[in-house]
């Protein structure tokens, strides 16, 4: 077992240059734009950082090279997403911690943000938590550490609300605890989150809101919530 203040030199070097890649504004900024599972240019990127194309490009570069983000060609273009799911996970934990959040962030005062919008490809903010905890609270999930299933408990809530139907096939599926960086306390987060979310959009309980991360409850969605438990108003 290795003593208490050494670690071994490729965790401390991943860790130093990690810290080195998040450490400027502009990289941090281009994370922040692609929490949301989009995939970008680098132009657009530029844009949203408030950069230059060519300093952009410089970075992308770094990011790519840190396995933070991932590549994708397409004939002359070229696009830009998070390399992965973990690398959302940890860029919201580094807010949860206040570490990388630029000090501007105008989530802390934007209430849409903060009621509900995606977290890489599963739903956060005030519903996001909301949710998890009022399926939770019906034993819907079983939990280990940080490991989420949905139980069969869970299953029968999620069809007598209309998200689950007699034929899917989820109990499998595995999902994780993501501590929500506005709210300080859990979401739901892995492939059972990302699969909850992608079922709000297919059943139109939610929309998203033109060029950002938030979310809006639709009528159905309203309705659907309100069987759920949860008051879309009040959030």
């Amino acid at each position: 077992m290795l003593p208490m203040n050494t670690a071994t030199p490729q965790t401390r070097y991943h860790i130093a240059e990690i810290g080195s890649l998040l450490s400027d504004p502009a990289r941090a900024a281009i994370l922040l734009a692609l929490m949301d599972g989009t995939i970008r240019p680098a132009g657009e990127l530029a844009r949203m950082a408030g950069i230059a194309p060519s300093t952009a490009s410089a970075h992308l570069r770094k990011l790519t090279d840190g396995e933070l983000l991932a590549v994708i060609d397409q004939g002359r273009h070229r696009y830009y997403r998070l390399a992965n799911d973990r690398v959302a996970q940890m860029i919201e934990n580094l807010s949860v911690a206040g570490i990388g959040a630029p000090a501007s962030n105008p989530w802390r005062g934007d209430p849409v943000m903060l009621r509900a919008r995606t977290c890489y490809n599963h739903l956060a903010g005030a519903l996001g938590v909301a949710v998890f905890e009022k399926i939770r609270a019906a034993d819907g999930f079983a939990l280990s550490g940080e490991a989420v299933h949905l139980s069969e408990a869970g299953s029968r809530r999620l069809k007598q609300v209309g998200l689950l139907d007699n034929d899917d096939a989820v109990d499998g599926i595995p999902g994780r605890t993501c501590v929500d960086w506005t709210e300080r306390r859990f979401h739901l987060g892995g492939k059972l989150g990302a699969w909850l979310t992608t079922r709000l959009f297919e059943r139109e309980w939610l929309r998203r809101r033109t060029s950002t991360r938030a979310l809006t409850a639709t009528t159905v969605g309203r309705n659907g919530f309100s069987a759920l438990g949860l008051e879309w108003d009040r959030l």
